[in-house]
Parts: C-alpha cells; structure tokens; sequence
C-alpha cells in the first residue's frame, strides 16, 4: 500500500465543500486534530477549476496551470503534501501534477504565462510535486489513522444499515492509487468499521455514479435523475438507513435530489446523507451544528440523532446564523 503521510500537509479547501457543506471541512479538522495530524490551511490557494474543467469553460492547460500555482502554495507553507476533501479536487491535481512532470511542452509552456503575469517565484520544476507521493484524499489521512480510531469513543450504530458511495473521481481515474479496491471498493467501509459501525458492503450498483455528471445535473437532468434514483432504490431494497460519502458533488445529488425524486418516484427513501468526515467526527462527540453542519443538510439529520440518543440542541445563532467551527 502506499505511504501515507500524517504531517506536513495542506489541507486543500474545496469549493463544494464550502459553499454546500462547510460542516466537510470543519468535521476534518476536528478529526485531524484528535488523531494528530499535522495540517495548514491557506487562504492563498486557488480553485482546483474542477467544475469548470469538466463543463468545458477552462481548457488543461489554464487547469494545469492554476494547480501549478496551488503546488507552489503547498511548498512554500511547507506543506508539500495535499490533501483533499473533494474526489474532483483528487483527480484533478494527480492529473495536473502528472503533465507537469511528464509533459515538458506544457511545462515550459505554463512556467512562461506565469513568468509573463509576474509569478515567476511560482515556476514549476519537474517533480516539485509527485502525483502518487504528495497528492491524497482526506479519506486516505483517516485511513491511516483507523487503528486510532478503533481506541475512540463509539455511538452504537448497530440499529442503523449503512451503506457507502466511492466517488467516481476516486475510484475510477487513477486505479493504481486507489485504496481498498476499485471493483468493490471498501475505503469507506472500513472506516467505518473501525468505529464499530458495520455496512451492508456491497449491494447492487455500488459502482454506479451519482448520477451528477456535472453539467449533466443541469442540462440533462431528466437522465441525471434516473441514474440517482436507480441507485437510491436499489439502496431502499438493502433498507439504507445512512450513506457515506467521500465527495461534495455526489452528497449534493443524493441530499439535495432526495426529496425531488421522492416525489417523482412516490416512494419514501428515509436515508440520512453523511461525508465519512462528519460520520467519524460525530462519533467521536463532535457537536453537530457547529462541527458536522448538520444545518446545510436538506435531509434532515435531527431524526437520526434522535435515535442515537443525541440531543440536537443549537449552540448559540450570531447574527442569525449557527456559527461554524473552522
């Protein structure tokens, strides 16, 4: 298995994590910081263009370039490596960091835009960044950690099903970096497993995308759903009670979509919405306002705490908003 590093990383902020789930990035702080692992988060890093790229507004070379300019970031905190909270985030900067090593026309070509726009000090030198050696998912740091997890206080999940979605962008672009298998990958259930909290594995179409496609959500939407509701029913046939996930995009399709397939489907899926982050910071006695950011959730999650025996009592509102933890 490949080296996981446990300090020196930047933990790169994710545009979807942000604007649709903060509670991602604050709940992977909070883990993080309970499993001592060393991070910095820095408010000179850039977009990954991930959307973008995959709508067809930027083109590989102005992606590439822009991850050449959050790689000198991450050297120059002295955080050379990156970890992200996004599977789009993930399979983005591998890429970038692989053409920039491989490709040297496109190399010289982004090092003389940057020495042309005045960044000179952020040139690109081959293997400054090593797409297999510096470039992780969040998931894969808490992967690392588990045995510590194991020594962690468990929540009694035993009443729940659990189900996992291994994002495509993970588990589908860079095989041979993929951990815990790419036909029936199991990242996120053995995560799971070491706080105690076993999954039904695998069940028909685990493999199947969200069904967001990125444009597909907006231009297409009819045939996005069908493929999100292909998979929330097969997940209703193995009685789902929560799904884990490991990047925005697809929690947005599944959280956001529920309630609309729902209605199109006439039928009642029940399943509470989880980023593995959230589900491993709320076992360990993350507050659930403050750290998971339950309160971005469409699904509501105030009926599972419910059954955990957790009390979802709102911290104090500034400005009329829940504060978050960051």
């Amino acid at each position: 298995m490949k080296k996981i590093p446990d300090k020196d990383i930047l933990l790169f902020k994710s545009c979807l994590v942000s604007v649709e789930y903060p509670g991602v990035e604050s709940s992977t702080a909070f883990l993080f910081d309970k499993l001592g692992v060393g991070y910095h988060r820095d408010q000179r890093q850039s977009c990954c263009t991930g959307l973008g790229h995959y709508y067809d507004l930027f083109d590989q070379l102005s992606t590439t370039a822009l991850a050449a300019r959050n790689f000198w970031v991450a050297r120059d905190s002295g955080n050379p490596n990156i970890a992200v909270m996004c599977a789009t985030c993930y399979a983005i900067l591998k890429k970038s960091a692989e053409i920039l090593n491989e490709n040297d026309e496109a190399r010289e070509k982004i090092n003389g835009l940057l020495e042309e726009g005045g960044l000179g000090k952020m040139v690109y030198h081959k293997g400054d960044i090593d797409p297999h050696k510096n470039i992780f998912h969040a998931a894969e740091i808490l992967y690392n950690k588990k045995d510590l997890l194991k020594d962690s206080p468990h929540l009694d999940f035993s009443q729940f099903n659990i189900a996992t979605h291994h994002a495509c962008h993970y588990c589908k672009v860079h095989y041979e970096d993929t951990i815990g298998g790419v036909r029936h990958p199991m990242l996120l259930d053995e995560l799971a497993a070491s706080c105690g909290a076993e999954t039904v594995g695998w069940y028909d179409q685990k493999r199947l995308t969200c069904g967001a496609g990125f444009r597909q959500r907006f231009t297409n939407n009819d045939l996005s759903l069908q493929v999100t509701a292909e998979k929330l029913l097969s997940l209703k046939e193995n009685q789902t009670d929560i799904m884990l996930h490991m990047c925005p995009n697809c929690q947005m399709q599944y959280d956001r979509y529920q309630p609309v397939i729902e209605k199109k489907q006439n039928v009642k899926f029940n399943i509470f919405h989880l980023n593995i982050a959230q589900f491993l910071a709320l076992n360990m006695g993350a507050d659930p306002y403050r750290v998971l950011g339950i309160q971005t959730h469409t699904v509501p999650v105030e009926p599972l705490l419910k059954k955990l025996g957790i009390e979802p009592v709102k911290t104090p509102v500034e400005n009329g908003k829940i504060k978050m933890d960051h």
